[in-house]
């Protein structure tokens, strides 16, 4: 994970490369407690964070609205009481890119 802690996310477009399936394989063994999931075909990294109430989910929540603000990639966040559900895809191109898979690693930084 310390290689994609010190990566940044780079600008996608529509015609940006997804990550093949042999990048998956090596960039989830850097986040094993995401979960690929898939919606309408496209997939997408998923991770449920746990707090003791809903004051610590939102900081944490706003935490990593900071980091994507300043990465300029940005999360599906689903804050409840105890808990904050991230995903991360890359909206340009349906899908993963390594973005997300640097973001998913500052993401777990940030929950530490």
């Amino acid at each position: 994970m310390a290689k994609l802690l010190e990566e940044s996310c780079t600008a996608c477009h529509a015609d940006s490369p997804a990550v093949t399936e042999a990048e998956i394989v090596t960039l989830k063994a850097d986040i094993p407690n995401w979960s690929i999931e898939s919606e309408a075909g496209n997939p997408y990294l998923k991770r449920v964070f746990k707090f003791p109430d809903f004051a610590a989910a939102l900081a944490f929540t706003n935490r990593v609205g900071e980091l994507a603000e300043a990465e300029g990639h940005h999360p599906a966040l689903l804050t409840e009481w105890g808990k904050v559900t991230v995903s991360w895809w890359t909206h340009a191109i349906a899908g993963l890119h390594r973005n997300d898979f640097i973001m998913a690693a500052k993401t777990d930084q940030v929950y530490k």
